[in-house]
């Protein structure tokens, strides 16, 4: 068979391999294995298999993906999300819609110091959602605020799957990280905005709040001081160029460390807890990265990510229509399947195709970040409408995807306009 042949099989293998509930990772090994077998010999096979995965996971900079998680998890207890919900409220909480706003603005104060869409969504609706239905808010538009301001866990830095994409695409983490910054506010300005059209609309969707007084308003941001100087020390200091990425992750979980013993609930139980959560998802992560290893190697041998890309470089069509089919590939890959898992398996493809489109690898890096993330409030995947329903028995799953369909339009702006200006994304490098 062809080279062209045997890289397509391998690819159909694999997403029948996923259909049938194999684990991204597994499946992406065992095809890249077997596909290799095929393409070379077994030698060469398990020289691939040894000296690629050690390459890959014993290098320092994959260290930042347990640190960064290892400090979500200590914030995520230390009680730190209610404080940044009640600052929030203080400050909004008369207009209409503002529980919804508030969700939004408390799901983004935590994104920048989670990096995960489904922990901000969990964290951030048991709170939220108590709180809109004791204000009358409808049921839908309180799934979908949650689920929606969950997936700016993963576009405002520190995010787990920018960090994989750069280790994929081989880019620094320190610049994908700044370049999400805008387009992750973008989603959030465009996600308020959303809420204030809807109870503008129906104002029985979001109905109006008690104004605090400004000393109220003051005071609340005594709780968030903490955070904000948090989020200031490791990422200032990695943009600065004080630190490594690796380095700001570690200063990250000693200020975690920190927060959580100040606020009182640092304890033996709570730092095991966080340890064993931050390991598994760690796990989870690196097991990705040593699948698409082998997958990516295998691809790489077959050179069909670079035939893609002289055939995409060669359509008689503008760069940014090919850009926009690809980025649809995404939008229906990351609402089918995993969002990161999706990722691994389609970087090698597609980013050479970018690059013979003349695209610049961190914008094409931070956007696809953001296509695949809407993924998380899609059916028939939507991990995030799940997490939402899960905690809320009298939401009704219609209501939940209902609710995210209304920030799905936000969604797709912010894509466009990321397409069409790509200097959103790069005037900051």
């Amino acid at each position: 068979m062809s080279m062209t042949l045997v890289a397509l099989l391998g690819v159909l293998c694999l997403f029948l391999l996923i259909l049938l509930k194999m684990p991204i990772s597994f499946a992406m090994f065992m095809v890249g294995f077997f596909g290799m077998l095929y393409m070379t010999s077994p030698i060469a096979a398990y020289n691939v298999i040894s000296s690629g995965i050690w390459e890959q996971l014993s290098g320092y900079s994959l260290s930042v993906i347990p640190l960064f998680i290892f400090m979500g998890e200590l914030l995520f207890r230390s009680g730190i999300t209610e404080k940044i919900f009640a600052a929030a409220y203080a400050w909004i909480g008369h207009f209409r819609g503002s529980m919804a706003t508030t969700t939004i603005l408390s799901s983004a104060g935590f994104a920048a110091v989670s990096g995960s869409n489904t922990a901000t969504a969990a964290t951030v609706g048991t709170i939220a959602l108590p709180e809109m239905k004791k204000f009358g808010y409808s049921r839908a538009l309180s799934a979908g605020s949650v689920a929606a301001g969950g997936t700016l866990g993963v576009i405002i830095p520190p995010s787990s799957v920018l960090i994989v994409i750069a280790l994929q695409a081989e880019l620094a983490i320190r610049d994908l990280f700044l370049a999400s910054i805008v387009p992750g506010l973008i989603l959030v300005v465009l996600f308020i905005a959303t809420i204030g059209l809807l109870c503008r609309r129906r104002p029985d969707m979001g109905p109006a709040g008690v104004r605090s007084s400004w000393s109220v308003r003051w005071r609340s941001l005594k709780g968030i001081i903490e955070i904000g100087a948090l989020f200031t020390l490791v990422l200032g200091g990695l943009f600065a160029g004080w630190f490594t990425s690796t380095e700001a992750a570690a200063v990250g979980c000693i200020g975690a460390m920190l927060i959580t013993l100040i606020q009182g609930k640092l304890s033996w139980a709570v730092l095991s807890e966080a340890i064993a959560n931050a390991l598994k998802s760690s796990a989870m992560i690196l097991m990705l990265v040593a699948g698409a290893v082998i997958f990516g190697r295998f691809l790489t041998i077959t050179r069909l990510p670079y035939m893609v890309g002289e055939w995409a470089a060669a359509l008689p069509l503008p760069a940014i229509m090919v850009m926009a089919c690809i980025l649809l590939i995404y939008v229906i890959g990351g609402a089918l399947m995993d969002a990161m898992g999706f990722l691994i398996i389609s970087i090698p493809i597609f980013f050479p195709v970018a690059l013979a489109l003349g695209y610049d690898p961190i914008w094409f890096g931070v956007v696809v970040c953001i296509v695949t993330s809407m993924g998380a409030i899609t059916p028939p995947v939507g991990v995030n409408a799940f997490i939402v329903k899960s905690l809320d028995a009298e939401l009704r799953m219609g209501e939940t995807f209902r609710g995210v369909g209304y920030f799905i339009l936000p969604y797709l702006l912010c894509i466009a306009l990321l397409l069409v200006i790509p200097q959103l994304v790069l005037f900051v490098l």
